[in-house]
Order: structure tokens, then C-alpha cells, then sequence
């Protein structure tokens, strides 16, 4: 097996996701968590810097080369080069940036050269992707019992529902807005509860489900 092949299928394997952490819109993996796991599986890695700075715009850029040596004769070496823009919380280049958030920088430039070894690798996977919202968790199983009850018992067609909370079908509801259709459900029921409902805590439900 090649030192790239051995070095990847070590580090990627390895979950970081414990070790994250969100400023802003920005996710960034530990410095020196990602630097211990380096050290501990490579002990004889060596790192470099060089800042750049790019006059016309008043901006700096961070580059780094990490370089991984192993054998009895530190006779097998793999080098990755990276590059990364001073930046602020919305993932702009800062003008001007001072020397403490040039520091803050190179260390996310050192982390996201281990990434280009295999270490955290994911987390940078869809960097340059617009960013998505997280998908939301939807309503359970119960609570799609209790809104299909009360639609039965309002006589509020399913469509219009859906059409209300901008879903495609009742089960894509999202918890977050479990409370407020119930609620809006409820204040339409005038029919009487009969024995195929009961009614608990959570709201009207379906009998057997």
C-alpha cells in the first residue's frame, strides 16, 4: 500500500464530528484536537507558513505545506500544500486584518491542510456550494395521528392543509409547526368527540393507532 493510500484510509476514517465548532455560518474543526490526532499517527510531521499579502486589495492570504515523513528512515514522504484568505464570520476576505486574526487564520489553514490528507476531510466537502438550511425534523408518527384526526373531524381537506403549511403531503409537516396547526385544528372542531377518537394530552387521536 502507498503512503497516500494509508495515510487517507487512516485519517478518514477517524470521526470528528465531537471536535467541531460553529462560528457565525462557518464550521471549523479543533486546531489542536486535529493537531494531536496528526501528531499521534504521525509523529514526524513538519509544518510551514507563508503569508501573503495582496496590496491592491488590502487583504492576506495564509498558505501552508505540511509534510508527513515515516519508515525507520523517515525514508517515505507525503507533502499537501494549502491556501487560505484571512476571513470574518461571513466567510469574507478581511481588509486589513491584524495580527491576531492573521494567528486565527493559520491555524484554520493548518487544519484544512490535514483535511487534504483525509481528516476531516467531509467538512469541507461543500465549501464552495451555496449554503442549504438543515433539514428540519419532521412530526412523529403520533402526532401524524392526531392531525389526520382533526382534519377528519374539521372536514379540512388535506390539500388545503398542505397548502397552508407549504408541504406536499401531511407527514412533511415539521415539528416546529406541530403546535400552531394543531391549535388552528382545534379552534374548527365542532364535532363532537365520539368513540373513534380519544383524547390525550396531545391533542385528538385516531382510536387503535
Amino acid at each position: 500500500m502507498t503512503l497516500s493510500k494509508d495515510v487517507w484510509e487512516t485519517l478518514s476514517k477517524i470521526d470528528v464530528t465531537d471536535h467541531v465548532e460553529l462560528k457565525g455560518k462557518l464550521t471549523y474543526l479543533s486546531w489542536a484536537w486535529a493537531y494531536g490526532i496528526m501528531m499521534k499517527h504521525y509523529p514526524d510531521l513538519h509544518y510551514s507558513f507563508e503569508e501573503d499579502r495582496c496590496e491592491e486589495t488590502s487583504t492576506v492570504e495564509i498558505s501552508c505545506t505540511v509534510h508527513i515523513h515515516t519508515g525507520s528512515d523517515r525514508d517515505q514522504v507525503m507533502m499537501r500544500h494549502m491556501w487560505l484568505p484571512c476571513m470574518d464570520n461571513k466567510n469574507a476576505a478581511m481588509v486589513n486584518p491584524d495580527k491576531w486574526a492573521i494567528n486565527k487564520c493559520k491555524m484554520r489553514c493548518l487544519v484544512k491542510c490535514f483535511s487534504m490528507f483525509g481528516l476531516g476531510h467531509y467538512i469541507y466537502a461543500g465549501e464552495d456550494l451555496p449554503e442549504e438550511p438543515a433539514e428540519l425534523p419532521r412530526i412523529s408518527g403520533m402526532q401524524l395521528s392526531v392531525i389526520e384526526a382533526y382534519l377528519i373531524s374539521t372536514g379540512v381537506s388535506e390539500e388545503r392543509f398542505c397548502q397552508k403549511y407549504a408541504v406536499n403531503k401531511v407527514e412533511e409537516l415539521k415539528a416546529l409547526q406541530y403546535d400552531r396547526a394543531v391549535a388552528a385544528l382545534e379552534a374548527k372542531s365542532k364535532v363532537a368527540v365520539t368513540a373513534d377518537y380519544v383524547v390525550t394530552e396531545a391533542g385528538l387521536e385516531i382510536a387503535g393507532k
